[in-house]
């Protein structure tokens, strides 16, 4: 199993700005593409940002311009670099990754889809 672990959340004000941090661990693995999502109450859960193993990013049309999506292959690590951070952003932002992975005494990769367990980001006003 592969573990995704959240970290970088917190509160800050609009206008200001916070990086998100998400590390995998676990088994023998290759992620092919990372994402971030967000959900805020009363709101249906929301793509952010993807990055690919090739290193494409897309961005929702709301963070266009303010978010920056990053990886560390080396530390099988991806960021979300958030400025200009408005109330609106506020939300539980989790981190999600597929890929393969190879179980332990296993013959055979298998396909996983892993999600942490989220981070709080509040924007206040």
């Amino acid at each position: 199993q592969v573990h995704l672990v959240e970290s970088g959340g917190g509160l800050v004000q609009a206008g200001g700005s916070l990086r998100l941090s998400c590390a995998a661990s676990g088994s023998i693995f290759s992620i092919n593409a990372m994402r971030w999502y967000r959900q805020a109450p009363g709101n249906e859960r929301e793509l952010v940002a993807a990055i690919t193993s090739a290193g494409s990013t897309n961005y929702a049309d709301s963070v266009k311009g303010r978010f920056t999506i990053s990886r560390d292959n080396a530390k099988n690590t991806v960021y979300l670099q958030m400025n200009s951070l408005k109330p609106e952003d506020t939300a539980v932002y989790s981190c999600n990754a597929f890929g393969r992975l190879l179980p332990e005494r296993g013959r055979q990769w298998i396909d996983f889809n892993s999600w942490g367990q989220g981070t709080q980001v509040t924007v206040s006003s």
